[in-house]
């Protein structure tokens, strides 16, 4: 399946949101057609180049975003709140004549939770409902699912103070267990640096 990719200096988890300022020609047509459409854009964390101006490589490991909310605040100028569905990964890729990144994508399968719930769980669970409650369940991405290690996972990695790079190593892991382990023991360390 062909899908316009946006290469960022971010990274998108499933279940996470992503509020866009879209102003670039080519991000302004790709967000026409995604509302024309329905559909969704691919976002992938930069390898090599920048947000803005010539052409970015992105990462191969990205995630589907769907536009939830948009605005159009100016003439020129969309505002967008976009959520994070699936991972995909990234295969050929071509550049529009308007510089617009086009690439064959392959859905990756959700992680799915383990019959026996890892070890870490309860206590990463426990420690994101205590963060919803200081800021307000209704603030949290997408609706709870505590009881899932990859969704806990997903949203304490995007309120730690993590770089991009980080960041991307977990949306490539393909294992909830591994995943939540590795978030657990990155909380453990910033709350012993903290």
């Amino acid at each position: 399946m062909q899908m316009p990719i946006f290469p960022l200096g971010t990274v998108l988890f499933p279940g996470g949101v992503l509020p866009l300022r879209i102003f670039e020609q080519r991000y302004l047509e790709m967000t026409k057609a995604c509302l024309r459409d329905g559909s969704g854009f691919g976002v992938c964390l930069i390898r090599e180049g920048r947000e803005v101006g010539s052409t970015a490589v992105p990462a191969e490991i990205g995630c589907i975003a769907r536009i939830r909310e948009w605005d159009m605040p100016q003439l020129g100028i969309f505002t967008l709140i976009a959520e994070g569905t699936e991972r995909f990964r990234l295969g050929d890729r071509q550049v529009d004549r308007r510089g617009l990144t086009l690439g064959e994508i392959e859905p990756l399968p959700e992680l799915s939770a383990p019959a026996q719930p890892p070890d870490e769980l309860e206590a990463c669970a426990s420690l994101l409902r205590s963060i919803a409650e200081r800021i307000g369940e209704d603030k949290l991405p997408s609706a709870p699912r505590y009881d899932d290690p990859a969704w806990v996972a997903y949203r304490l990695a995007e309120f730690m103070p993590l770089d991009p790079g980080a960041r991307q190593r977990l949306l490539e892991m393909d294992d909830a267990d591994l995943l939540l382990g590795v978030v657990a023991r990155l909380v453990q360390q910033q709350g012993q640096s903290g």
